[in-house]
């Protein structure tokens, strides 16, 4: 078997607000391996900025793997346990090899029967950009939508404010990720802020790291709280299970590039699962390669809740897409 690596550049179709600022575009990585006729893909899905393994030596590290292919699954695995985006693109690329054409994981949903339901994503932006994406997204049919907050919080309370008006809890179901935007302070004032306006849940209201006032915030909060960036860099599967079970958060949610692909997705849902705490999946600026492949690992894992999958449309170099969109659903195209 050989293998071979090359860069590719996603570029916006406009300037996408998030927590790591303004992006015109996302660099990413495209792994194949092949063997006499045979061929698969995968995406190392780097996020700059925020993935653990954003290192001087990541294409050192991809260049190695290439020239280690053949090497035994577990050895390679624990080589690359600090390099978590390149070890997701490894476990596409073997499982794209064994499955064929663009499958990864065989289900109802590759055969095109049954859907994904997803969350409407809204970017941060000024106040008229999110109110008309959230127009949009209750136009298309969504049940479930999720605002980026912590910028302006008092324009975004008013946007909360608004929809809640319109619509109640049983209409649509209110997601808000704050990317650390809050101190612990203001995140007790805020968490009362969203119960009273029936929110889902609240993703990540401080900083990752701070453990102890994440469990504070954890054990007294009127809104759920969901860990985010907090999975990002912890590792070994003991420190996962001290993680969790220190902070007792009541939700978290996987990014298989950020969290070490599906393997690394496993053991964080084993755990939770372990204790009551429940989980969602979301992608994380994937080309439709990586995309393609956690929408089909997410389906295997039959959580009902709206999943936080994108839909491959933000990019204008994007390579063919396997997903189609209608309305909340997502279906693969077989």
């Amino acid at each position: 078997m050989i293998a071979e690596y090359y860069k590719y550049l996603l570029k916006f179709k406009r300037p996408s607000g998030t927590s790591r600022g303004v992006l015109l575009e996302k660099e990413t990585f495209i792994l194949e391996i092949f063997q006499d006729d045979k061929k698969g893909v995968g995406e190392c899905a780097i996020f700059r900025g925020l993935s653990f393994d954003d290192k001087p030596d990541y294409e050192e590290k991809l260049q190695w793997l290439c020239e280690n292919i053949n090497r035994d699954s577990e050895y390679l695995k624990d080589e690359l346990k600090e390099f978590p985006s390149i070890w997701f693109g490894y476990e596409q690329a073997v499982l794209n090899f064994k499955n064929g054409k663009n499958l990864y994981f065989s289900s109802e949903f590759t055969e095109g029967k049954t859907p994904i339901i997803i969350n409407g994503l809204i970017w941060m932006g000024d106040i008229d950009f999110m109110e008309e994406q959230i127009q949009e997204k209750l136009d298309q049919g969504f049940h479930c939508i999720k605002l980026k907050i912590g910028v302006d919080w008092k324009s975004e309370h008013q946007i909360l404010q608004k929809l809640r008006h319109k619509f109640s809890k049983n209409q649509l179901e209110l997601r808000v990720d704050a990317n650390g935007g809050f101190t612990k302070d203001e995140a007790k004032v805020v968490l009362q802020q969203l119960a009273d306006l029936d929110i889902h849940s609240i993703e990540q209201p401080i900083k990752a790291g701070n453990w102890n006032d994440m469990a504070d915030l954890c054990a007294e909060t009127p809104t759920p709280i969901a860990l985010d960036e907090e999975l990002i860099g912890i590792i070994d599967f003991s420190e996962k299970k001290k993680l969790l079970e220190t902070i007792k958060p009541q939700y978290i949610i996987l990014k298989p590039a950020l969290v070490g692909g599906f393997s690394g997705c496993d053991e964080w849902i084993s755990q939770a699962e372990q204790q009551n705490i429940g989980w969602w999946i979301t992608s994380a600026l994937e080309s439709n390669i990586g995309l393609n492949a956690i929408a089909q690992y997410t389906f295997t894992k039959c959580n009902q809740m709206p999943q936080g999958l994108g839909t491959g449309s933000l990019f204008t170099n994007n390579f063919k897409s396997f997903l189609e969109l209608k309305g909340e659903k997502l279906f693969y195209k077989s």
